[in-house]
């Protein structure tokens, strides 16, 4: 691949819309992603991001817009280039984990080797199991392999790491960045933020079938947070509050620091001989950045 080529969007998305009746889903939503990149699509439930990635993966409609893969019209050979991870999969039972990736493969002219899927997936130590006796993280581990049986160059995960605890959720997280480290494009749709900014090239932001924010995470960031926060008890605090140097605000029981410069806000409050013990500091995140566009957290 040349450098132009690479510089190219894999897929583009131009004014989709998407109405169910008279109301509209998705409304005229417009981005376009990079090769080899993780997109994060994010938004609270009934924003508009899952019809958005259905639209695209073709398992609806779309009432208008246009949506280009390599830059033309997708084809019907589109499906085959594209790996979804859905939520929930019906499968049939009494198949063992290589039995269940053997029958999808075989549904594909393009097919990866089960091996070398079942390493990244890490799944070598079950494939023999029966898929209906393993455990959830194990389960989704499993479906990812399976949005990768095709060997696609665009794959789509949809809240992967839902119901998993901390340590598989963080598996989950090292296999993602192993599939875009080889090449492949993600895009991801997520409630956890700490994910989204872990994984995520970049991101969109939806509410109410449009597009409010778009960019980078750490640019999005800084670009709609104030700085980093200091919560700390009024009563830690012996001299007066004018003296912090700092925006400052009172929360009940609590003072709130904002501070650019979070080193020379400490050195403040130890120079007025604050105790810092179980001070909370808060540096801004992707769900700060929520907050501050529509006032809902993501997961409402």
């Amino acid at each position: 691949m040349n450098s132009a080529s690479a510089m190219e969007p894999l897929l583009e998305v131009r004014g989709l819309v998407k109405t169910f009746g008279g109301f509209r889903a998705v409304d005229g939503v417009s981005f376009s992603i990079r090769p080899g990149i993780c997109f994060g699509l994010l938004g609270p439930t009934g924003a508009g991001k899952t019809t958005t990635i259905e639209v695209i993966e073709e398992i609806l409609p779309e009432t208008a817009g246009e949506i280009l893969f390599r830059g033309r019209p997708r084809s019907p050979e589109y499906k085959a280039r594209i790996g979804i991870q859905f939520q929930h999969t019906a499968l049939l039972d009494f198949l063992t984990v290589r039995e269940v990736l053997a029958a999808f493969r075989s549904l594909y002219s393009i097919r990866a080797d089960i091996e070398t899927i079942a390493s990244l997936c890490q799944l070598e130590d079950i494939l023999d199991q029966y898929h209906n006796r393993i455990s959830g993280g194990q389960k989704q581990r499993m479906l990812l392999a399976l949005a990768l049986i095709n060997d696609p160059e665009l794959v789509f995960l949809d809240e992967p790491s839902t119901g998993l605890d901390p340590q598989a959720r963080r598996n989950l997280w090292d296999i993602v960045l192993a599939i875009k480290k080889g090449g492949r494009t993600v895009i991801l749709t997520t409630h956890y933020m700490e994910e989204a900014q872990q994984l995520c090239d970049e991101v969109a932001i939806m509410d109410h079938g449009k597009i409010i924010a778009q960019g980078t995470p750490d640019g999005l960031i800084k670009r709609h947070c104030r700085g980093t926060t200091v919560t700390l008890p009024r009563e830690r605090l012996r001299r007066r509050p004018e003296m912090i140097a700092h925006p400052w605000r009172i929360a009940g029981d609590s003072i709130i620091v904002e501070t650019e410069d979070i080193n020379d806000c400490l050195k403040t409050l130890m120079a007025l001989e604050v105790d810092l013990n179980d001070v909370l500091i808060h540096s801004p995140n992707l769900e700060d950045v929520f907050l501050n566009l529509t006032g809902l957290k993501l997961r409402d």
